[in-house]
């Protein structure tokens, strides 16, 4: 009605009623019934289900024969009216009362379109496992196999491809599979079912299944904590020895417990009478010994959960491992099975002259260790010393911009985009207190949902005047003013993108995490440049900035990014707010102070003062020619062998170059494919390159830049004459190595000279053979590509020259890639073929 520009004395003309019930359910029926008495119409509004609407519809038909027509969900013919999913907008509404009912629209915002649906989003910021979830091993199913869900974390694995196919509501796990088993040819399923619903309800599921005598295996995922809500305990605070003596005095067949913790559990453990203990590492085998026993089995997986971990160590009520994950960036060959393994978002992509690699968070990381079951050389832990945190660099305060006083009547909307656990509902905290010191009215609404994983998070925030002026919860479509986009993703989204107005300033962070996809594709990125494009073909005017690079130079914290947005913001003149009193906010928030208050300050200075971006390190990313790209991996290869190496290299890239001028001339698409991939295969990283590349001076530096105290490292490799084999992969078992193992690579790498001669012990093996074939094959092919090429075939032979671009990855990893790189070039190849004839078309 607001919307609409009416106020309440205008409502009794119009024949308006209003009747706004406190408690919902059960609805008190007298005040309802003198509500309802002389109306003719009566239209219930109310956010999802018809709650109220069929209380009404039932109090009128048992006390009366006659009276008001009610609608809401659907109207008198059953028509769909309002939405019976979700928040109903206002506009929206305001649209329906002019529509229907005639209201008269005293406000032109009405009469104008309904916002522009947003652009098809370029990425999805779905909810995802925390960093060293035990979801990320436990939701885990033998290949071929099928899983189903129940209520908790574990059903965010239906995003994960994991062979999750639906899932039960709370107390329903395994009946859907006592409704589906006699009606399909599979066998078995196993069925998730997380502690906390074992507690509240789900042993009936249990019972149930047994009654039924399908063949299902319970998956009980033992957390120690309701982890969805909040961390709290579990009802009744029941063990695993517990859970598996009910679970066999049920009559259960078998029981296993799978743990990251195997040794914790001892002879007396008080477990039921055969129910066995493993390592997780053991999850695939034990699920398929199960999964061939009928009936009912039960595996029960322990491991508390990474967020209660990381809320206990900081409460100092559970010790800190001394013990970090590393990874050595010119060893990494950027294959992804790292993240594979251990499904973790804190493995994070690094950019690298040498191409995308992998490093570790290690703010987000929670010390899981799976990552290092990834098949390479190139994971350390760093033991015994702690991680190097820069204090907050002091930066002079600026004079406050000139206050814009707020237009009697009405509200600015500020939106705060972002991800779970970053800090963007404190920043709205923030906002309201330093609303509330000015004596300012505010609203703030927080729409978090999966948020706390990794999610989509909204913060609403109106500062208005009067409270009068702020008439929903949420910022109407098309009234935001202000976009704090501290993740980009989360601000194309439609609840973002739909509200913005072409009046409204965007700040965007253009640092934007990457979403759970990483994990599994490798070569998942989030558009950085289209979201950015996005967002400025809607808002007035956008403003980026590198928030997190920028909070971790100036505050130490990358936590900090939403602050600094703030202060960015604040500079601008963009919020209805002192800078005095958001700093006072900060300091009532209470928490890192210092550190917040110095990505506020800093936010302010680079809006002032965009040359102050070079100060925090953050200057433009160099962009290299070919020659500069060339003579630094000629000088890369005299160090990995010698300078006759790096001249045959250079040779090819220059042969290369020449002929692609004179026969297509303006391109040098050809030359950069050849100069990356002749360089990646002539560059493989055999034992010698892992020991050159681990003893380098400039991998300790860079270490000790990170890590303080007196700390050692621990080297995780298989070499091939030690490791054994997995019976149950087939691949071979990473072993751990002490700190002797730097020196005993510092003795291996200067006998790099031995590579590819008759002397070289670790020529022989299989592996090195096909790397030092796949070098002259490739060389090979591109004197080929040479000699027939032309404008007509230049895009083949830039794509056959790329491929080895995507061979990545050590032993099995790469002998895999490999073998699409064969597949994908014989296919490319014919079609050179054909385009190589006279007469043929350009391909």
């Amino acid at each position: 009605l607001r919307e609409l520009g009416l106020q309440d004395a205008d409502l009794p003309a119009l024949g308006i009623r209003l009747y706004k019930p406190a408690v919902v359910w059960p609805l008190e029926p007298v005040r309802a019934l003198e509500f309802l008495q002389g109306l003719e119409t009566v239209l219930v509004v109310e956010d999802k289900r018809p709650l109220l609407e069929d209380q009404l519809k039932v109090i009128l038909h048992d006390q009366t024969s006659a009276g008001p027509r009610i609608i809401g969900k659907r109207d008198q013919r059953g028509a769909p009216l309002l939405s019976e999913s979700g928040e109903i907008e206002p506009v929206e509404l305001a649209r329906l009362l002019v529509d229907r009912f005639g209201l008269p629209p005293r406000r032109a915002v009405l009469q104008a379109a309904p916002p522009a649906p947003a652009d098809q989003p370029l990425a999805a910021r779905t909810p995802f496992f925390c960093s060293g979830c035990p979801h990320n091993t436990s939701t885990r199913i033998p290949q071929g196999t099928i899983a189903i869900g129940g209520i908790g974390c574990h059903t965010l694995a239906m995003y994960m491809e994991r062979g999750m196919r639906t899932f039960a509501h709370m107390g329903g796990e395994g009946a859907t599979w006592i409704g589906i088993a006699p009606f399909t040819g599979t066998r078995h399923v196993f069925q998730n079912m997380g502690d906390g619903t074992y507690q509240h309800s789900g042993s009936m599921g249990i019972r149930a299944a047994l009654a039924a005598s399908v063949n299902v295996t319970f998956k009980i995922l033992y957390n120690d904590a309701v982890a969805m809500t909040g961390g709290q305990p579990i009802e009744g605070q029941p063990t695993v020895p517990q859970i598996t003596r009910e679970l066999a005095a049920e009559g259960v067949r078998a029981i296993a417990v799978v743990t990251d913790e195997p040794q914790k559990y001892g002879q007396n453990a008080g477990f039921a009478t055969g129910v066995t203990v493993h390592c997780r590492d053991e999850i695939d085998a034990v699920q398929r010994r199960l999964a061939a026993l009928p009936g009912v089995t039960a595996l029960v997986y322990d491991q508390t959960c990474a967020a209660e971990k990381r809320r206990r160590r900081k409460a100092g009520t559970l010790p800190t491992p001394a013990r970090c994950v590393v990874i050595n960036e010119l060893v990494c060959e950027g294959c992804g099975d790292c993240g594979v393994q251990s499904n973790c978002v804190s493995i994070i992509p690094l950019e690298t002259e040498f191409g995308t690699k992998r490093a570790v968070e290690q703010a987000t990381c929670n010390m899981d260790y799976s990552c290092l079951k990834g098949f390479c050389p190139s994971f350390l832990t760093v033991e015994g010393g702690q991680l190097r945190r820069s204090p907050p660099r002091a930066v002079d305060d600026l004079p406050a911009p000139p206050h814009i006083p707020l237009v009697d009547g009405a509200a600015r909307g500020i939106l705060l985009a972002g991800v779970g656990g970053t800090g963007i509902v404190t920043v709205g905290a923030i906002l309201g207190v330093a609303a509330r010191l000015e004596g300012l009215a505010v609203r703030v609404n927080d729409v978090t949902g999966m948020a706390q994983k990794g999610g989509a998070v909204f913060g609403h925030v109106q500062i208005a005047a009067s409270p009068d002026a702020i008439a929903t919860d949420k910022i109407p479509p098309g009234k935001l003013d202000l976009l704090l986009a501290a993740d980009l993703v989360v601000a194309a989204m439609p609840e973002s993108a739909l509200r913005i107005a072409p009046a409204t300033q965007v700040i965007a962070n253009t640092d934007t995490a990457e979403t759970g996809r990483f994990t599994r594709d490798r070569d998942s990125r989030v558009d950085v440049n289209g979201l950015v494009a996005q967002l400025a073909r809607r808002a007035g005017r956008l403003h980026t900035v590198p928030a997190v690079r920028a909070a971790t130079a100036a505050a130490g914290e990358p936590l900090s990014a939403g602050l600094l947005l703030l202060g960015f913001a604040t500079q601008l003149n963009l919020l209805p707010l002192a800078p005095a009193s958001i700093v006072r906010a900060i300091q009532l928030n209470g928490g890192a102070v210092e550190r917040n208050l110095a990505a506020f300050r800093w936010g302010r200075r680079l809006a002032a003062d965009p040359a102050a971006r070079r100060e925090l390190g953050l200057g433009e990313v160099e962009e290299l020619d070919l020659e500069t790209r060339l003579s630094r991996r000629v000088a890369f290869l005299a160090a990995y062998q010698d300078a006759a190496w790096a001249a045959r290299y250079r040779a090819l890239v220059e042969r290369t170059r020449a002929a692609e001028a004179e026969r297509v001339p303006g391109s040098e698409a050809l030359a950069l494919a050849v100069l990356e991939c002749a360089f990646k295969l002539m560059s493989y990283k055999d034992e010698y390159e892992v020991a050159r590349l681990h003893a380098d001076p400039a991998f300790r530096r860079r270490l000790e830049a990170s890590f303080e105290g007196s700390f050692r490292l621990r080297y995780h490799l298989a070499p091939p004459l030690l490791a054994r084999t997995d019976p149950t992969t087939g691949v071979p078992r990473k072993i751990e190595f002490g700190a002797w193992m730097g020196t005993a690579f510092r003795l291996l790498a200067p006998f790099r000279r031995l590579r590819g001669t008759p002397l070289d012990p670790f020529g022989w093996t299989a592996e090195r053979r096909l790397e030092r074939r796949l070098i002259e094959d490739y060389v090979a092919l591109v004197d080929r590509l040479l000699a027939g090429l032309g404008p007509g075939n230049h895009a083949i032979a830039v794509a056959l020259a790329s491929l080895p671009g995507e061979v990545r990855g050590f032993g099995h990893i790469k002998l895999a890639a490999v073998q699409r790189m064969k597949e994908r070039e014989r296919e490319l190849l014919v079609r050179w073929a054909e385009s190589s004839r006279p007469g043929s078309t350009p391909g």
